[in-house]
């Protein structure tokens, strides 16, 4: 049995999967895109080669580096608001001001934070062969990690449960929770 939605304001909605390295960003990213039926787009294929490498050599992203990346996943997420279109991106839009600069592409972006225990995404990044983000990495992608503020339109997922239960929970929390258009928290 097919779990796609028909089509709804969800349909039409930009969608940010966000958090640290290995938690699951792109999987579950394509999941609920194809479960809504919607456009998905890898945010780290948009890391310019300079980036892959420092990070791939050991050596965290600072704000500077990440900006011109932000920037082009900004301007997919504003072509796809322009459109009137739906889009799920994977990114780890880990602090607020990396947010803020992608709501700027729309301010109706609706985040899905994957929020883990550190030690059990440590286990998943070290059974992912040949990705370019060491594990060495994760304690600073912790480090930078902002939750999400109250204000922010968004939700956290625990992802202790498999990926297709964890696309169920996301799409449950927001049919089941109004979703402030104006730019604020789900309530």
């Amino acid at each position: 049995m097919s779990h796609r939605l028909t089509r709804n304001a969800h349909n039409a909605q930009r969608w940010i999967v966000m958090g640290v390295s290995g938690c699951g960003k792109s999987e579950i990213g394509r999941r609920l895109a194809e479960r809504l039926g919607i456009e998905y787009a890898e945010g780290d294929d948009d890391h310019p080669a300079g980036n892959v490498a420092k990070m791939a050599a050991g050596t965290p992203l600072d704000d500077a580096d990440r900006l011109a990346w932000l920037l082009v996943l900004q301007s997919k997420i504003k072509a796809a608001a322009e459109k009137d279109k739906g889009l799920v991106l994977s990114c780890s839009a880990l602090k607020r001001r990396y947010r803020d600069l992608l709501r700027a592409g729309d301010p109706a972006l609706l985040f899905v934070h994957l929020d883990g225990d550190p030690a059990l995404i440590a286990l998943r990044m070290q059974a992912r062969p040949n990705h370019f983000m060491p594990l060495s990495l994760l304690d600073s992608q912790f480090r930078d990690l902002e939750p999400l503020a109250p204000d922010e339109r968004g939700i956290r997922i625990d992802i202790r449960t498999a990926p297709e239960r964890l696309v169920d929970e996301v799409v449950q929390q927001c049919a089941t929770t109004r979703i402030d258009t104006t730019g604020g928290a789900i309530k």
